[in-house]
């Protein structure tokens, strides 16, 4: 979504109490109660392994199950395609995508992308949000188009924050942000109550969109505030504000508990549209799953009909019948062949008129160059590729007043473990370290904090540390070790090796806790006057005075 309001945050009604061991050997605090995954994370014990809720507690205690069930894809399989990719990228604290790759193109063709994130001022910025900052502001150096914004209106109705609180936390977002490094003067800073552009956009999206709808993503009740259901279509707003102006490859870097906004804006990008893109093979409408077999009769048929024949669709019912084991696909696709009989079959893409104006579909039709059949409510062309027919449908659309969304990708990082074992929490002081903590109070939270190791330092010498499970070598590989990535692979070593004691690992983590606190808080000093000089309210409009 727009916002990450506590990026690496659990449960804020979290009661875990920080729990210290002496500092001579090793320090197995809440290894008990979390447990080591496949993948190197970590999760406390009984916690939901499938629930995202942008609003909720839930954590995700596998996340390679968000492949499978959420369509979430690997980000591993896209890193080659990055250039120069950000070391939370090469570490895997980014760990999935979607759609990341029409955004790597746009970087390495020089053209137009941007990158989008949100922060809910309910609470200090702390060491989690630090990683939607970074991810932001490497996309602005890498040349796209950075936007941040203070999603107010939510903080408001949602969590019930007065403007006061509000523009209190809003401006030390700003300030962190500016300090690590976002450009105001090449990108943009907004807040949801000031931006009229996004109200209105929200006002357009809110069309697309029912109660129903939200029911089922978010479990929104009678008892669900009209200005919470507003503030969800005002961040669909948010995520599509970037291509107002011009459509382009927009990304949103979140945790996983906000992909169900991700999904939300790329149906409702897609609904606005005046036209759908899809593959096709007969005249007859299909689903994804009809068209996949489909694509495997075509595929099979061809092979066996001589250049001169063509594939029937009475042909492919009988392909489909003896080749693909029954279910509800496989009937419904072999009942609409039948129904076409002999009609060819053969791939094409089809142009589906959603809410075009009469002018607008007349003007695609005269645009689709090559072979085309015309219907009363789409249009297959025979000639384009889909990635063409797709470019060719925006600029229709835009010729004609339409928006053009380029459907929003995102990228996913993983939940920081709390200091103290379990979840982070913005109302637990101790399994968090704020941006604004005075840099001793962050030393003294990191030697405090629960560690990986082992019971004894003897059994750490001979067994070797669980760095994977360890919520201080997460601050190395999240934060501490910055951009080198040799220093965090020794401290993972050092410790899986059993040569660092979990003693020693916390006194020099803390120390550059302290040293980074100390540094930023000076930078942010430094940026005061860079924030009063950007085009951003800082107090807010909805004030009662």
């Amino acid at each position: 979504m727009t916002r990450d309001t506590d990026s690496g945050r659990g449960d804020e009604r979290d009661s875990t109490a920080p729990e210290t061991l002496p500092d001579d050997a090793s320090d197995s605090t809440g290894s008990e109660a979390r447990q080591a995954l496949p993948d190197g994370g970590t999760a406390a014990s009984g916690e939901d392994e499938t629930t995202l809720d942008p609003w909720g507690s839930a954590t995700v205690a596998d996340y390679r199950k968000l492949f499978e069930e959420f369509g979430i894809e690997e980000f591993d399989e896209v890193l080659p395609e990055v250039p120069d990719p950000h070391y939370l990228m090469r570490r895997g604290v980014i760990f999935g995508h979607r759609d990341y790759r029409r955004v790597a193109d746009a970087m390495v063709n020089d053209e137009p992308f941007a990158a989008l994130s949100g922060f809910m001022p309910t609470g200090d910025p702390h060491i989690g949000h630090k990683l939607v900052f970074d991810e932001i502001i490497w996309h602005q150096q890498q040349g796209g188009d950075a936007y941040a914004l203070i999603a107010d209106l939510e903080a408001h109705s949602a969590r019930g924050m007065t403007w006061d609180e509000i523009d209190e936390h809003a401006r030390d977002y700003l300030l962190s942000l500016l300090a690590l490094g976002f450009d105001p003067e090449e990108g943009e800073l907004y807040r949801q109550s000031g931006d009229r552009d996004v109200q209105d956009l929200a006002f357009e999206l809110g069309s697309e969109a029912n109660f129903s709808e939200l029911e089922n993503i978010y479990g929104f009740s009678g008892e669900t505030s009209v200005s919470h259901m507003q503030s969800v279509v005002t961040q669909m707003a948010d995520i599509l504000y970037p291509q107002l102006d011009e459509p382009k490859p927009t990304v949103i870097p979140v945790g996983p508990d906000q992909d169900p906004h991700v999904r939300l804006a790329r149906d409702l990008a897609a609904r606005m549209g005046y036209f759908g893109v899809t593959k096709a093979y007969a005249s007859f409408e299909a689903d994804p799953e009809e068209r996949e077999l489909l694509a495997a009769a075509y595929a099979a048929l061809s092979e066996e009909t001589d250049e001169d024949e063509v594939v029937r669709c009475e042909d492919a019912a009988d392909w489909i019948v003896d080749e693909v084991a029954p279910d509800d696909a496989r009937d419904s696709v072999t009942a609409k062949l039948r129904e076409a009989g002999k009609e060819p079959l053969r791939p094409r893409v089809r142009f589906l008129d959603r809410n075009a104006t009469e002018e607008a579909f007349g003007a695609l039709i005269d645009a689709v160059e090559g072979e085309k059949r015309v219907f009363d409510e789409h249009v297959d062309a025979f000639d384009l590729s889909r990635a063409d027919a797709e470019e060719l449908a925006r600029e229709v659309e835009l010729d004609h007043g339409g928006y053009g969304f380029v459907a929003p990708s995102s990228l996913y990082h993983r939940f920081m473990t709390g200091l103290t074992g379990g979840k982070m929490s913005s109302s637990v002081p101790a399994s968090h370290i704020s941006l604004l903590d005075d840099p001793e109070d962050g030393y003294d939270k990191v030697k405090a904090a629960t560690t990986g190791g082992r019971e004894t330092a003897e059994k750490q010498r001979e067994l070797g540390g669980r760095a994977d499970e360890c919520p201080v070598y997460e601050l190395y590989a999240y934060l501490l070790a910055g951009d080198d990535d040799e220093f965090a692979k020794e401290v993972y070593d050092e410790c899986v090796g059993g040569e660092r004691l979990c003693g020693d690992c916390k006194e020099q983590a803390a120390r550059l806790m302290r040293e980074f606190l100390a540094e930023h808080q000076e930078k942010r000093e430094e940026v005061e006057d860079l924030l009063e000089q950007a085009d951003i309210e800082l107090d807010s409009p909805r004030k009662r005075e």
